[in-house]
């Protein structure tokens, strides 16, 4: 496999802390990767390790090629997790100066950034002084200087963090298109179902260390809870039959409907259909398996108490939210 990133036994200590241990990683060229995991499990000391922000004390690192990112640094776009413009700066000269670090000297530049403001939802800021936006509309502005360039490598630290869901998207469409283009894509979160709507491939970390690696098709198979989710066309109704139904083992009342569990080997297509055959659905369809619950699953067995394995999913909810932060 030919890889954009490659970390073969990566270990990082700050005192006794030991933020990375160990850490082996494996981003192809053009891969969109999701890098996921609670505050503290060592994502942004990682993506710090890359970029060469930071240096290992043991392992090997190699970036597009080279041992070090500074000399592939025009071929990488980069967005910190703390933010940060030259405030009294107006939005098209900080684009253009960012641009200008990574070499960039096209005649054209300058209708590029107006494009790419437009793009973001922020045509008409060129001409304003950073400090007149606010704190959502200045990350896209970041975000603008981090592909202005078209780079090879796009690393993105929490870059949904703050947003409200009309940015969210747009983000999301802008990271897509710049995947199709050809970038390869390593962004962090610790909101997984941002993930799990964006990524093609899904790394986990905790505590330092790597405890999933795959891609998100095969997760979902191999994690499959094997829960149909029913919601019955008349709310009153009482679904405790289908628990007799052949191949469900369980039904589990919810708020608005039902989770029907299915005994293993169970054909999802068949039950669906016994299903139906003893009550109208106004919704049925598969459970897929979430990110935070596979995340906790891993990671919870013998090293959290139930107390704690809540406070870690709480956690993970709120993540990213602003007011839950608050």
């Amino acid at each position: 496999m030919d890889v954009a990133i490659q970390l073969k036994s990566v270990t990082k200590t700050f005192g006794r802390t030991a933020a990375v241990k160990d850490l082996d990683l494996a981003v192809p060229y053009g891969g969109l990767y999701g890098f996921i995991g609670p505050n503290g499990a060592g994502k942004t000391t990682t993506i710090r390790l890359i970029l060469s922000i930071f240096f290992p004390d043991s392992g090997e690192i190699s970036v597009l090629g080279h041992a070090s990112a500074f000399e592939a640094r025009n071929r990488i776009g980069y967005l910190p997790e703390e933010r940060g413009v030259y405030r009294k700066m107006r939005v098209g000269a900080f684009v253009r100066y960012i641009a200008g670090l990574k070499g960039m000297k096209e005649p054209n530049l300058d209708k590029m950034i107006r494009a790419s403001l437009e793009r973001v939802g922020l045509g008409g800021t060129e001409h304003k002084r950073c400090e007149e936006l606010s704190k959502g509309m200045l990350q896209k502005v970041q975000v603008v200087a981090a592909v202005i360039h078209k780079p090879d490598l796009l690393i993105l630290d929490e870059p949904f963090s703050g947003l409200d869901p009309v940015s969210t998207r747009l983000l999301r469409d802008l990271v897509l298109g710049e995947n199709r283009r050809g970038a390869t894509i390593l962004f962090s979160t610790h909101v997984m179902p941002q993930a799990e709507e964006i990524c093609q491939h899904v790394i986990m970390i905790h505590r330092g260390r790597k405890v999933l690696d795959e891609p998100l098709a095969s997760i979902r198979s191999r994690y499959d809870p094997r829960i149909i989710e029913f919601d019955p066309l008349n709310p009153g109704e009482d679904l405790g039959p289908g628990a007799h139904l052949p191949g469900v083992e369980r039904v589990e009342p919810g708020e608005a409907g039902y989770k029907i569990h299915l005994v293993q080997g169970t054909a999802p297509a068949d039950a669906m259909r016994r299903i139906m055959e003893i009550s109208t659905p106004a919704r049925l369809e598969l459970s897929r398996p979430r990110l935070e619950d596979i995340f906790i699953e891993l990671v919870s067995t013998a090293e959290y108490s139930p107390e704690d394995r809540k406070q870690l999913r709480e956690g993970l909810k709120n993540a990213g939210d602003p007011e839950a932060a608050a």
